[in-house]
């Protein structure tokens, strides 16, 4: 089939892309080459890509209109957004510009141009600071702690509410702290590897006391093409790897990978951070037989793998 992912210049929309490539279906890239990080490396990216490709903010609704109608997709990933808990505190205005303004655009051009499924990126921060754990899809999302969260959790609103009047079959997907090749420069695997190699100090905040459900970016690709093949009225999943690390035992995991050891920095909680994050995944293995699993070992093998030859380092 037909599908539009935007986002795809983007650490997940990348391998997304190369799934349903791979597959067979025929991909449509939006993305805008936000400078938020390395643009290099976005475009180091779609060079991975053999994909028609657009490069268009999500929030011109006119242009997105456009891309739509020329493409007239029979499905969307929908990936593109102002990603980070902390830069939220920094710049609020972009991630209503992006998160709020874009996907009602976005939903828009679905209402009109009718796709057989949304899939769209969601996120673990909107359980907050729920200290009943694993997070389940039942529990209560009122009391995001971040600007970031509160966006994500308005997109699943919005969605839902396109849902019930029109009809658009829409599915959001709440990911747990991805990680992989190609992953973003301002999460730690990036931030963590770069300051072992460079034998500079880590800052780990609340001292160490955090845990984290780390997921391989593969599992949370095959969760998502599996999830775009069963479309439903309306569903929200988790994807995670249903296994909290201790964030001092994943930098002892990077280490061994990197063949380093690294040099640690204790630091307060930083505001909107969250202290443990863990994934109940039943509802997605159920809906669709799979549910990530790749060991925190092998996944930051090859991420340590790849890391070396984009970024070179001893």
């Amino acid at each position: 089939m037909k599908v539009l992912v935007t986002g795809v210049a983007g650490f997940i929309g990348m391998h997304c892309a190369q799934r349903l490539s791979a597959r067979g279906d025929e991909v449509v890239g939006v993305d805008n080459l936000s400078p938020y990080y390395s643009v290099q490396l976005k475009r180091d990216r779609l060079r991975q890509l053999r994909i028609a490709f657009h490069e268009l903010d999500i929030a011109n609704a006119s242009g997105l209109q456009r891309v739509f109608e020329k493409a007239k997709p029979e499905a969307v990933v929908h990936l593109a957004a102002q990603p980070g808990v902390r830069y939220s505190l920094e710049n609020p205005a972009a991630y209503i510009e992006s998160n709020l303004v874009g996907f009602a655009n976005l939903l828009e051009c679905c209402r009109h141009h009718a796709p057989g499924h949304l899939v769209f990126a969601s996120s673990s921060s909107v359980y907050g600071n729920n200290p009943e754990v694993p997070w389940s899809e039942s529990q209560n999302v009122d009391h995001p702690v971040s600007l970031y969260a509160a966006t994500k959790k308005s997109n699943e609103l919005m969605a839902h509410a396109y849902s019930h009047l029109f009809g658009l079959h829409a599915t959001a997907l709440r990911y747990f702290t991805v990680y992989g090749p190609w992953g973003r420069p301002d999460m730690s695997p990036m931030l963590f590897a770069r300051a072992i190699l460079d034998e500079k100090p880590i800052p780990v905040f609340n001292h160490g006391d955090m845990q984290r459900d780390f997921t391989y970016v593969d599992d949370i690709v095959e969760g998502t093409l599996r999830v775009l093949d069963r479309p439903q009225r309306y569903a929200v999943y988790n994807i995670g790897n249903h296994q909290p690390i201790a964030l001092l035992d994943y930098i002892a995991e990077l280490e061994r990978a990197l063949g380093k050891k690294a040099r640690l920095e204790m630091k307060p909680m930083q505001p909107g951070d969250v202290k443990a994050t863990y994934a109940d995944t039943t509802a997605l293995a159920r809906a669709v037989g799979f549910a990530p699993s790749t060991p925190l070992e092998q996944g930051l093998q090859r991420f340590a793998a790849w890391f070396r030859q984009y970024y070179g380092g001893a």
